[in-house]
């Protein structure tokens, strides 16, 4: 038996938002902060709000992960076509690992907000805040799974992140980048624990700051994963 279907993510905060003379309302959200590998990508989009019937455009657009890749690439380009503007950011694993994932969280976010072709006023966001951003906001936890504009930023950055995964896959074959996209699923630790980590592993993330042969047998037996979980 399968269990409800999500709901949809809706237009509800930005119409409010819209109603108060509130233009170029930008979403964002980020994948990648749990991975043991590669970078951390944030995404900001700007969707026309006034937009008439503009949910029922964007109508399969959801948390990244509640999508397939096929889904989420077929409305990664639905969003791009639509969208009024939409910038991309990215903190590399050497800075995650001298900054931490949270503070590398909000400086891919503000790097996604610095590409974007005009500031916007006034971000959602998927239940973090932007600090050093003077730009009124908004955090939703649970974000990305009702608010549209969140949903449409968490979808671009997991495309983007993914396809940069697969670039990195053929520099380094031998981790399996392609398949887990740098998370810490049982292949790519075992990887780890017969290859030691490559230039774009997170080396203050456990279990690369530590992994040995030893441990990857513990890992494996157990059936642990890591720190990182599929986003």
């Amino acid at each position: 038996m399968t269990g409800p279907r999500p709901a949809r993510p809706h237009l509800t905060l930005e119409r409010k938002l819209a109603a108060s003379q509130v233009d170029l309302i930008a979403g964002l959200d980020e994948v990648g902060r749990g991975a043991l590998a590669g970078p951390l990508v944030a995404a900001a989009v700007v969707l026309p709000i006034e937009q008439r019937g503009l949910r029922r455009t964007l109508a399969g657009v959801r948390d990244s992960k509640q999508l397939t890749d096929s889904q989420r690439r077929t409305w990664a380009d639905r969003v791009r076509q639509i969208a009024l503007d939409y910038g991309l950011g990215l903190t590399t694993p050497s800075e995650i690992d001298e900054i931490g994932p949270l503070a590398g969280t909000l400086l891919a976010m503000e790097r996604a907000l610095d590409a974007l072709s005009r500031p916007p006023r006034h971000l959602l966001l998927d239940h973090v805040a932007l600090p050093s951003v003077p730009v009124a906001q908004t955090s939703i936890t649970h974000g990305d799974a009702t608010v549209l504009s969140i949903a449409a930023a968490s979808v671009l950055a997991k495309v983007w992140r993914d396809d940069l995964m697969l670039i990195y896959d053929r520099t380094y074959p031998a981790y399996g980048f392609a398949h887990h996209k740098g998370y810490g699923t049982l292949e790519h630790v075992a990887a780890l624990g017969r290859l030691g980590p490559c230039p774009i592993h997170r080396l203050s993330f456990h279990p690369v700051v530590s992994l040995d042969a030893g441990e990857t047998d513990t890992l494996e037996s157990s059936g642990e994963q890591g720190d990182g979980l599929l986003a």
